[in-house]
């Protein structure tokens, strides 16, 4: 295979490791980023022009939203873990087949997901326990949402199969423009046109179209080995079993561990919808806190990916140790102020003193966990680049769901808190490590 001189691919089995992960994991951090602010803006815009309730029915909504996204996002992963050890090991054949097979299931399931989240909607809104005053909105928000899922899911498999060889960078820019133009429309439909929690969803699905379109044609244009053809548009077979080997797993454990967070959430809804926009508000800030231990997870997937391709077992061991060390001292750095500056933060959403009150109490007692988190990120992202999805994604659905709802049921019977129910997230983040870190102890995987 040969790669050409100005492609934007990265070989990742040679050079200096640190240098190599930080330099990927950047443009890969700074597009989370841009995303994360598809919610946050739309958060943002609500709270301040339309109200708490309006608030609520946007960001308390994500476990329904995520539970399906993020399914799709686990086979996304797979996806990406398949391409990447096909661009390792130089086989050209089995990478193009795998990039079309990934894009044809994306179509497949978009649309199934498309049916199926505006069908559940209703459902899982009374399941949450959503409060009377918030019910309308979320209805409204969610099943716009989910009619425009499509593009969402073609943007983020077309940059994961970018990403797996090495080009974080071109969904970035995509994603920048994107972002602004989300930012742009929220601003239109909401304050201009009126339309409340509607006009916030148009905004996002529209943007998220138009970066699907955008990936999609630079795939179709694009003369590297990667590109795409819509006449070798086709599910192989042999590459959709191991895909769906290593982004199954993963993908129903972000589904379930979604699930298990529509409980979390009806536990914070008891204490009213103040409760329930402040828990949105921590869950919005704390996506941006928790992404650069993401982005250093899905660098070293890629990392690892390519590594086991090639053969590479020292240079695996020494990636995953060297972005261990990166990414808890970033996460440090970042936690620490926000732990202090928590109010003055929270005010960007909404200025109702009980909802700020609400929310920095969230943010203190949960955000320094997040360091924990770091050690079960990175090590379940090196575990799916070998191929072993299988692993974290029991732990982690043990950790998030199991444990954390055993938690849950114990502390809301033994005091009338809600500081001990929002340790719920901190709770599996602990057991979740402590699991994957004795399974590293006994198990090398490189």
């Amino acid at each position: 295979m040969q790669i050409e001189k100005k492609s934007t691919v990265k070989d990742m089995t040679s050079g200096n490791i640190g240098k190599q992960l930080i330099l990927f994991m950047i443009p890969l951090l700074v597009g989370n980023i841009f995303q994360q602010l598809y919610n946050t803006i739309d958060s943002i815009v609500v709270g301040n022009y339309v109200g708490k309730d309006a608030l609520a029915a946007v960001t308390s909504t994500s476990p329904i939203s995520i539970m399906l996204v993020g399914f799709f996002m686990g086979m996304s992963t797979g996806a990406g873990v398949i391409v990447s050890q096909y661009f390792g090991a130089r086989d050209e054949k089995s990478l193009r087949k795998s990039v079309h097979t990934a894009i044809m299931l994306t179509i497949i399931l978009g649309f199934a997901f498309m049916l199926i989240g505006y069908l559940i909607t209703p459902i899982m809104l009374k399941l949450m326990d959503t409060p009377d005053s918030v019910m309308a909105d979320a209805n409204t928000y969610l099943r716009t949402y989910f009619l425009g899922i499509l593009g969402l899911m073609l943007y983020n498999m077309a940059s994961g199969i970018l990403r797996a060889v090495g080009d974080s960078k071109t969904p970035l820019y995509i994603l920048i423009f994107s972002s602004i133009l989300n930012i742009i429309l929220d601003l239109f439909f909401v304050i201009v046109l009126n339309l409340g929690v509607a006009g916030v969803a148009y905004a996002t699905i529209i943007s998220q179209f138009l970066s699907a379109v955008i990936v999609i044609g630079m795939l179709l244009l694009s003369k590297d080995i990667y590109s795409l053809r819509l006449k070798e548009l086709r599910i192989d077979m042999p590459i959709l079993k191991k895909i769906v080997k290593v982004g199954l797993p993963a993908g129903l454990q972000t589904a379930i561990v979604s699930f298990s967070n529509v409980f979390v959430q009806s536990y914070i809804n008891h204490f009213g919808a103040e409760a329930a926009a402040a828990w949105g508000v921590y869950s919005r800030i704390d996506a941006f806190v928790i992404l650069p231990m993401q982005s250093m997870g899905l660098s070293i997937t890629t990392f690892v990916g390519q590594n086991a391709g090639a053969g590479q077992k020292k240079r695996i061991r020494d990636g995953i140790r060297i972005a261990m060390i990166m990414a808890i001292i970033i996460t440090t750095v970042i936690c620490i102020p926000l732990v202090y500056f928590a109010p003055k933060i929270v005010v960007l959403f909404n200025k109702e003193a009980q909802v700020i009150a609400f929310a920095a109490l969230f943010i203190r007692v949960n955000e320094l966990f997040d360091i924990v988190a770091c050690t079960n990120q990175i090590q379940a992202g090196a575990l799916r680049g070998v191929g072993n999805a299988i692993v974290p994604s029991i732990v982690m659905i043990f950790s998030f769901v199991f444990f954390r709802q055993i938690y849950l049921k114990i502390v809301s019977m033994l005091t009338s808190s809600i500081i001990p129910i929002a340790w719920g997230y901190p709770a599996g983040w602990i057991c979740c490590s402590i699991v994957l870190f004795i399974y590293f102890r006994f198990n090398k995987i490189a």
